[in-house]
């Protein structure tokens, strides 16, 4: 019944088979699972494996290979079957890793504290004093409860009898318990009844006793001073990013929206006093804990690594006085060397008292002599690799040398022998993976074979270490690989630990059950954050003006001859020019006004139109959404994942168009990208809290269609007044309103009307400015004035006019005042850029902000949004 699924499953060679304990013979804690599978159509499996590949696509989950051409988009890799393991071994697992993690943590309190171990010769002075990832500056820093490790990650391979053996351990900032998070919850809702029928251990608890355990050492730090400290100061944990291009980004976000940290990067934090502090809107924020994915020497530029424009000036000083947690402490890295695993065994016989309960591979630091040539007389079943982690040397194994290879590689060793540590060759073990069907081959869907490895986490608790119950699979591009890293192209898979007990059932919601433990709004919000917020409103807003713009353009390509456009013809074609839709690549660089190159007659136009379209190198749609999608993976914890999963989406479909799409499938692509931001707004009228962060947000969309819709209007003045009147309507998202208010063809005074004066009418510029008041005035009971006084006489000016008598094309007055609102929401952006954003006093001049301009200039800022996620244009 089984034996179709394994038509292409290769025996194991001198390894240990996940699946076979002998041929034809399932390990029996598979067998349940199989059956299952064996008992699905080929159809579901492959519509299984479809949902698994769209869910990590719309969810966003990548993994950032340097120097991969997909760069921050290319998507985790997640096999559709998971490694299961049975609950006896598991508990080995369990205990070894328990073991290892706590006399990890007690090698870092000695090697930063009294060096005991080093002046007792059990650990060479060398191996230490000459690793990079010693940091002397944190020798004799505080370790609150007794912690200097609190996380960790050891990766772990089987040996060809099956025994598991350590192959590195991970100290530093240990990567992937998000990654097998996101696993877990893509496959178990795949497999949910085999998932519910094996009873699988759930992996909530271990993130709950790492944020808790946080929390109450976050408490034992000491209080604030003077005035400021808080009496039952609840504990800030932060979670620090080095930003959104490092190859973990996603995770980390995911990780912080998960346990309810702020993510934040250096640049948020400042030390003051010897406290460490988050810039928030509402001001400084205490930070009590930080949990940091950022290596070692970076996280401090005045005391580890001057050049480093990602840590946090005075970071290393507070953790030494114990006003801050870092957890990781500063200089665990100083563990991730392979040159230690060799003197575990009777550092944990030291230490702990007890043998070493699972082996490191055998491994030899050649800076002893006796190992030295040990590891020589061994070298063909050896792999060599570097000792300390400033040593940019590849792994040499000594199977792939020729004899004149090896002779001039044994002559670097002695040369340097405290440069290299020998380990032996590990052969990986063999898991199976599910094979789609290929037709090429006539190789029907089944189960294949890759090398894999585990990687386990422990998080430390006040009452020891904790291991989350599975980890991380990795998998290897075929079953001989040699290496299995996701940096070389590998693979994941989500792993089961069957359990023999009651599932623990504990979930990451605390109870509140008093009413001082009530929250409402937001106080720690990071003032970057705040700005993404408001940038992400800008641009979504820009990428649907964009979009309507293009549509009605294309339109009056497809639908009129040049000769009965009229008057509209030039108004879009101007408006086009204004928003640097009909620019040409060289002239991005170029003043506001066109240049003298750019597209006049309509086949240049089309052309011009349709790159716009789909090329991100040229100012249009494409260039505008990669701006929404840049800015809003600045804001992934932020955004909830109905919300992420959309603008994916939308950037998805919008980039799988063709570089040369028809007019009417571009007119498609833009029904279909509106469409999309209609979804995204949503959001964000029916799906946030109206906090602050939302303010800002609604701050920004509100101007950005105040420019747009000033700039339609000033083409749309300056027309005849036998001009159509139904592209204003169109870009004004205004035209069903229209025809059932009047049910007659549109006459310019109520046009005008509806898209000006009309407070009802969420085009509108009434209703705009009017919003925008709001907000400004609901941000100013928190932070002071921030522009209200520039919108107040507008939205005044705008509400005194008379319909009949101002409301007429060419009105100078009427041109005016809608010019000057256009001005003035651009130096409303600037003012809340040095207001919030900069730390900049406010240099622009209220006096001056509502004197008319006479020319119509769009409006440029004078400095460029913060670089971390590339200039923000204004138009």
């Amino acid at each position: 019944m089984l034996d179709p699924l394994f038509s292409a499953y290769p025996p194991a060679q001198q390894r240990y088979d996940e699946l076979f304990s002998a041929p034809h013979t399932l390990r029996p804690h598979w067998q349940a699972f199989l059956d299952d599978i064996a008992q699905t159509s080929p159809a579901v499996m492959a519509q299984r494996v479809k949902t698994v590949q769209r869910q990590v696509r719309e969810n966003g989950v990548t993994y950032n290979v340097y120097a991969d051409p997909k760069g921050n988009d290319r998507p985790w890799d997640l096999d559709l079957v998971p490694l299961i393991l049975p609950a006896d071994e598991w508990a080995q697992i369990e205990a070894a890793v328990v073991q290892r993690a706590t006399l990890m943590n007690r090698l870092l309190l000695d090697i930063y504290g009294e060096q005991t171990l080093l002046a007792d010769g059990h650990l060479p002075a060398a191996l230490i004093h000459g690793h990079a990832g010693f940091l002397r500056p944190c020798h004799g820093i505080a370790h609150i409860g007794g912690v200097a490790l609190h996380s960790y990650a050891v990766d772990l391979a089987r040996s060809p009898d099956g025994r598991w053996w350590v192959a590195s351990d991970r100290s530093q900032a240990p990567s992937g318990a998000g990654y097998a998070l996101e696993n877990r919850l893509i496959i178990a809702r795949n497999f949910a009844k085999q998932f519910g029928d094996l009873n699988v251990q759930r992996l909530a608890g271990f993130f709950t006793a790492m944020r808790d355990s946080l929390a109450y050492w976050g408490q034992a730090c000491p209080s604030t001073p003077g005035p400021q400290a808080a009496h039952n100061e609840r504990p800030l944990i932060v979670l620090l990013t080095p930003g959104p291009y490092n190859e973990t980004y996603y995770e980390q976000s995911f990780l912080a929206r998960y346990l309810g940290f702020p993510l934040v990067q250096g640049s948020d934090l400042t030390v003051r006093d010897g406290f460490v502090w988050l810039k928030t809107l509402s001001g400084l924020q205490r930070v009590h804990v930080i949990m940091r994915r950022l290596d070692d020497d970076f996280c401090d530029p005045l005391e580890l690594r001057k050049d480093s424009a990602l840590g946090v000036a005075g970071l290393t000083e507070a953790a030494r006085r114990g006003t801050v947690l870092v957890a990781n402490s500063l200089g665990a890295n100083l563990l991730e060397t392979g040159a230690l695993l060799g003197f575990l065994p009777k550092l944990c016989q030291q230490l702990l008292g007890e043998p070493l309960k699972m082996p490191s591979v055998a491994t030899w630091w050649c800076g002893e002599p006796a190992a030295l040539e040990a590891a020589i007389a061994r070298l063909p079943q050896l792999v060599f690799k570097p000792s300390f982690p400033q040593l940019r040397q590849p792994p040499v194994f000594g199977e792939d040398l020729d004899l004149l290879q090896r002779e001039q590689f044994i002559a670097q060793l002695r040369a340097k022998p405290h440069n290299y540590v020998a380990q032996e060759s590990v052969r990986f073990s063999q898991a199976p993976v599910w094979r789609s069907a290929d037709a090429a081959t006539h190789t029907p869907a089944g189960l294949g074979a890759a090398a894999v490895s585990l990687r386990v986490f422990a998080s430390a608790t006040p009452n020891g270490y904790v291991v989350m119950p599975g980890g991380l699979a990795r998998v290897a591009t075929g079953p001989d690989a040699r290496v299995v890293a996701m940096q070389r192209g590998g693979g994941s898979k989500d792993v089961w630990v069957i359990s023999k007990d009651a599932i623990d059932t504990r979930t990451l919601m605390q109870p509140v059950t008093t009413a001082h433990q009530l929250v409402r709004g937001e106080t720690r919000l990071a003032s970057r954050t705040v700005e993404n917020l408001f940038w992400f409103g800008r641009y979504t807003e820009r990428c649907d003006n964009t979009a309507r713009l293009m549509r009605r353009s294309i339109e009056s390509l497809i639908d009129s001859a040049a000769d009965k456009r009229g008057q509209v013809w030039p108004r879009l074609v101007a408006l086009c020019r204004h928003e640097r839709l009909l620019k040409t690549p060289r002239s991005l660089e170029a003043p506001s006004e066109p240049p003298d190159d750019a597209p006049q007659d309509d086949v240049s136009i089309q052309a011009a139109l349709l790159k716009a379209l789909v090329d991100p190198s040229v100012p249009g749609l494409a260039c505008d959404f990669q701006q929404l999608f840049r800015t809003g993976f600045n804001l992934r914890e932020r955004l909830s994942t109905d919300n992420w999963r959309a603008l994916n989406l939308a950037v998805q479909r919008l980039g799988k168009t063709p570089a040369d799409v028809s007019l009417g499938d571009a007119v498609a692509v833009l029904d279909e990208a509106t469409s999309a931001l209609m979804t995204l707004a949503g959001f964000t009228l029916d799906g946030m809290t109206r906090d602050m962060g939302w303010r800002f947000l609604s701050t920004g969309r509100r101007i950005e269609r105040l420019q747009f819709m000033c700039t339609v209007l000033l083409e749309a003045l300056n027309m005849p007044r036998s001009g159509n009147k139904d592209w204003v309507l169109e870009l004004g998202d205004s035209l069903v309103t229209y025809r059932s208010r009047y049910m007659a063809r549109p006459e310019w005074m109520p046009v005008l009307d509806l898209l000006l004066m009309d407070a009802s009418n969420p085009r509108g510029v009434a209703f705009q400015l009017d919003g925008l008041l709001s907000n400004l005035n609901k941000i100013a009971r928190s932070h002071g004035d921030c522009g209200a006084s520039l919108i107040e006489p507008l939205l005044l000016t705008l509400k005194n006019l008379d319909a009949q008598r101002d409301l007429q094309l060419g009105n100078l007055q009427l041109i005016a005042l809608v010019q000057r609102i256009a001005d003035v929401t651009g130096q409303l952006s600037e003012s809340l850029t040095a207001q919030f954003f900069s730390y900049a006093a406010q240099t622009f001049d209220l006096s001056r902000a509502n004197t008319p301009s006479t020319p119509h200039t769009p409006y440029m800022p004078s400095s460029p949004h913060a670089t971390y996620i590339g200039s923000h244009h204004a138009n």
